[in-house]
């Protein structure tokens, strides 16, 4: 599988300690002057989590990983925690924070063991992390907004985050569905909204039928059995309105006397819901007279089958229960607004949909509203033969959906592959180290060297010598060259000619929170829970 990203290291790095091969492995440092040092480090291949609860669960996400393992050691939990919250904020570079921040505590080991105290190392992580993030601000490369997207950019960044969690026939497929998913959603000056993107699954035939919907896909049919299967042409009444006999929200009692106030009150009743369900009818021939439109009513509440063999005489396709997520989608999707009251019925208020049809897949129902005129909601049905392929794939999704809103927010992206590592590595030893004076310089250096982690790791879990693939790239950025590592030859290359870049938002955050957590922990002297030294004395 031809994977180019440095994000082909998420769930790929190799134990570097014991070399051997398991799926994650937690090494601590403990140290009786300086506490704990931690660095967690998950092996190339899919993952199998264990659990009592949910059996089973393969991955490749670090973040699942991080999730779902139960960690005990107290700094292991702060490491993760800071992974996870990575993942919240920008969707991406969860096992990047790991790496970084057992690479930072690693090269610091080399010089508290020569004797430099920790406040000396953690003041020179200050001043790199000030200036990788200066430098950061002017290697990154503009990119086009929600205003003027530029579709390649934006499958490029795609491409390089899918093909870290899927294989590459899959991931292309997928890179197209998710660009033109965020694209949909997009709007200029408004924030992207991702949630306006449903993602349906369907235990159904093969993970390479996954397929984008423009509109909306619907976990339920209809609940009469004489009613349309398939509209054509179709007006959509979104509502939420009841088709059915409600009970009083408030205390009240009826009292009667006989049986012909009894049946007199429940007349009077069903008049009620009839009545609601005629101003429907009379919509539908208002709009339908005259013309093959079909016409569709989706509610937000109940039928009951009196209403439902109404509207089937009519020739009118009914959908009870439609969740309330599901209600903002179908406006966006198809036009026009949800109303409350049938008193708002009117022509203005209704969308349209080219087809309307219902879809049995063995004893479930599923509805597709598809064929709408310039959609701002829309649907990524997920296919798979198991539940396995369907996790993957939606975890895979989401990343994608992350890193493409990413892009259009930030207007910016950066080259990926271990390139920014590498420039920022040089940058650092040519430039900053001259700034500060004294032994901060030590430090400084450790966060210099700590940056070599992600091409190192791409080159050791490719089947290359790290050291020669750093001295390669080192020797391409002194001729004045900005490469990364090209994990298919073992050789460096310029990672925009093949459209590998990352967010920028990613990067930014990973140099914001791994100095601080990797200072936290080297300052750190004593762990203590409930009152008692854990200390080995």
């Amino acid at each position: 599988m031809r994977v180019r990203s440095f994000r082909r290291y998420i769930a790929v790095s190799r134990v570097t300690a014991a070399r051997e091969r398991c799926a994650v492995t937690v090494i601590c440092w403990i140290s009786r002057e300086r506490g704990a040092a931690l660095t967690l480090l998950t092996e190339r291949l899919t993952a199998m989590l264990k659990s009592m609860c949910v059996g089973l669960k393969l991955t490749k996400d670090g973040n699942v990983l991080l999730r779902e393992m139960q960690i005990q050691n107290p700094t292991a939990i702060m490491i993760a925690r800071t992974a996870v919250a990575q993942d919240d904020i920008t969707g991406d570079g969860t096992t990047t924070t790991v790496l970084v921040i057992g690479e930072l505590l690693k090269q610091a080991e080399r010089y508290l063991n020569e004797g430099l105290h920790p406040r000396v190392i953690v003041e020179g992580f200050d001043v790199a992390k000030r200036e990788s993030l200066k430098f950061l601000e002017t290697f990154k490369r503009a990119a086009p907004g929600v205003e003027a997207p530029d579709r390649e950019m934006l499958l490029c960044v795609a491409r390089t985050a899918l093909r870290t969690k899927l294989r590459e026939e899959l991931a292309d497929k997928l890179t197209t569905i998710v660009v033109d998913a965020v694209l949909c959603i997009a709007k200029p000056e408004e924030p992207i909204d991702l949630h306006m993107v449903e993602i349906m699954t369907m235990k159904h035939q093969t993970d390479n039928e996954t397929k984008l919907i423009q509109g909306l896909v619907l976990d339920h049919g209809a609940r009469h059995p004489d009613m349309k299967r398939y509209v054509e042409d179709a007006f959509v009444l979104t509502c939420n309105i009841s088709l059915e006999y409600e009970r009083s929200e408030v205390n009240s009692t009826f009292m009667y006397t006989d049986a012909e106030q009894r049946e007199k009150m429940v007349a009077a009743e069903r008049a009620y819901t009839d009545e609601t369900v005629r101003k429907v009818i009379a919509l539908k021939k208002q709009v339908c007279d005259g013309n093959d439109k079909g016409f569709v009513v989706i509610t937000q509440k109940g039928i009951d089958p009196i209403s439902l063999d109404m509207l089937c005489k009519e020739g009118i396709m009914g959908l009870r229960r439609a969740k309330r997520r599901n209600m903002e989608r179908l406006v966006l999707a198809c036009g026009g607004q949800c109303i409350n009251s049938v008193e708002e019925l009117s022509p203005e208020i209704l969308g349209h949909a080219g087809e309307v049809y219902e879809y049995v897949l063995g004893e479930e129902k599923y509805t597709f509203v598809e064929k709408v005129v310039n959609p701002t909601s829309c649907t990524v049905l997920l296919k798979g033969s198991n539940d396995h392929t369907i996790a993957q794939l939606k975890d895979a999704v989401r990343d994608g959906l992350r890193a493409v809103k990413n892009v259009l927010t930030d207007k910016a992206v950066v080259p990926g592959a271990g390139a920014f590592e590498m420039a920022l590595n040089k940058h650092l030893k040519e430039n900053v180290t001259k700034m500060v004076e004294g032994r901060a310089k030590r430090g400084v250096e450790a966060f210099a060297e700590a940056m070599l982690v992600v091409p190192k790791t791409l080159a050791e879990n490719s089947g290359y010598d790290p050291q020669d693939a750093i001295i390669d790239m080192q020797e391409e950025h002194d001729r004045g060259n900005v490469v990364g590592f090209d994990i298919s030859i073992g050789e460096p290359f310029d990672p925009t000619m093949s459209g590998i870049y990352d967010n920028f938002l990613v990067k930014q955050q990973i140099l914001h929170s791994a100095p601080i957590i990797a200072t936290q922990l080297l300052c750190t002297d004593e762990v203590l829970r409930a009152g008692v030294n854990m200390r080995k004395r």
